[in-house]
């Protein structure tokens, strides 16, 4: 089995990328055949993929966002790994700051299956279920 603080490490780190602008933290994340799905509650899923896609999706979304997001990851269920793709899921509550105010923006779940590629682990895919649009 994969070792849970690094696969704790990939979310924390992809998230903290996000929240920080860091797009080369943030391709990092992803291998290069790499599928982001997301789905808001009561609408259909969207899929992004390869990785140059997903990119495009966080230089798009970043660019509109006026505030500060904060992703904070917990409760973290590594339900193993098999043939090399290690299966996670874990809580995503989004917050955001703006004009001195802080407000919930949503919350949600991610699903992933992780690889790992050159000693690093990276999302081969990642879906976010989100609770109610943002």
């Amino acid at each position: 089995m994969t070792d849970r603080s690094a696969v704790e490490d990939l979310a924390n780190r992809y998230s903290l990328a996000y929240d920080t602008a860091d797009l080369d933290g943030i391709e990092a994340a992803f291998t290069e055949d790499a599928t982001f799905s997301m789905k808001i509650a009561g609408n259909d899923p969207m899929s992004f993929g390869p990785r140059a896609a997903i990119m495009d999706l966080m230089r798009n979304s970043l660019s509109s966002q006026t505030d500060q997001r904060r992703h904070v990851n917990s409760n973290l269920i590594v339900e193993g790994t098999e043939d090399g793709v290690t299966r996670t899921k874990h809580y995503l509550t989004l917050l955001a700051t703006e004009d001195g105010q802080i407000s919930l923006l949503s919350a949600g779940l991610y699903s992933a299956e992780i690889v790992e590629e050159g000693g690093t682990l990276r999302f081969r895919k990642l879906h976010l279920d989100l609770d109610k649009a943002y």
